[in-house]
């Protein structure tokens, strides 16, 4: 008899606050990172003992890009070649979020991918095959693994433990255009071997929205040289009522606000979209 389908979310990944402390003399950029994760998320589905593969769809899906080079994909082979004899089958991605946005959609695919093939081999997110499996999949890939508000540093293999404040009213708003991150870290400027001289993320004991006002996203400033329409989205949010932060997370283009309430987030989401009909938005709540 054929196993069941296996399905699992993989929620977006939103940076609350992202700094960059310097840039290592092999090129990669030190950060530390408050990370929550969204209501919003894309679906995967596993089908236990078809060959590996990947079917796309949903209203994001033409985003993608090519199945076969998926970070789906790309994680289970990462994980197979540590485990000979690794059980997996084909997947099914509803993809709901946008591309290349700044909140972690392909990483949190792959983490969704572990996380459906290590339940079907008994594996534990913790084993060390696992980890190193993600961690090779992608920077981001190990903070999404077990997907609830953390800190994480260095170039994303540093995980936090989970972090426990109240949930965060929240709208995510993307202008639809790329900021790619290779691009918004070469507009940072910053030369190998150097510190960008800016702070480390500030204490996170005491109140949540303190803590977060306290906070930024350093890849910011350059992420508007790469693409300027996210100066708009920002604009957008910090001028809706009850709208009490608005950032941009990660690498761009996504931008979110942080509201007072559930009820203030769904009103000031309504009227961006009337106003941006062509723009991805979304209320949410962050975790």
């Amino acid at each position: 008899m054929p196993l069941a389908p296996l399905v699992a979310r993989a929620p977006a990944k939103v940076n609350l606050a992202l700094h960059v402390l310097g840039r290592r003399e092999d090129g990669y950029h030190e950060l530390e990172s408050l990370v929550a994760f969204a209501g919003v998320a894309d679906t995967l589905g596993l089908i236990p003992g078809e060959p590996l593969g990947l079917t796309v769809s949903g209203p994001t899906a033409p985003d993608s890009g090519d199945p076969n080079d998926n970070l789906v994909l790309k994680a289970v082979r990462a994980l197979a070649a540590r485990r000979p004899g690794l059980r997996a089958g084909r997947f099914l991605l509803m993809k709901r979020l946008p591309a290349a946005a700044g909140i972690g959609g392909g990483s949190s695919d792959a983490a969704a991918a572990l996380r459906l093939v290590a339940k079907l081999n008994g594996l534990r997110l913790d084993d060390p095959d696992v980890i190193a499996a993600a961690r090779e999949t992608g920077a981001d890939v190990p903070v999404c693994l077990s997907p609830k508000a953390r800190v994480m540093a260095g170039i994303g293999e540093v995980v936090g433990p989970p972090l426990r404040f109240a949930p965060l009213p929240a709208v995510l708003v993307n202008p639809r255009v790329p900021a790619p991150t290779a691009a918004v870290f070469r507009a940072l400027g910053l030369a190998p071997g150097t510190s960008s001289g800016g702070s480390a993320l500030p204490s996170l004991d005491g109140d949540s929205w303190e803590v977060l006002a306290r906070s930024r996203n350093d890849l910011e400033a350059p992420a508007l040289s790469v693409a300027p329409v996210i100066a708009e989205a920002l604009t957008l949010l910090r001028g809706s009522q009850h709208c009490r932060i608005a950032r941009m997370s990660g690498s761009g283009a996504t931008v979110f606000g942080l509201f007072t309430d559930r009820d203030a987030a769904r009103d000031a989401a309504r009227a961006l979209r009337r106003a941006k009909p062509d723009w991805w938005i979304r209320p949410t709540l962050l975790r």
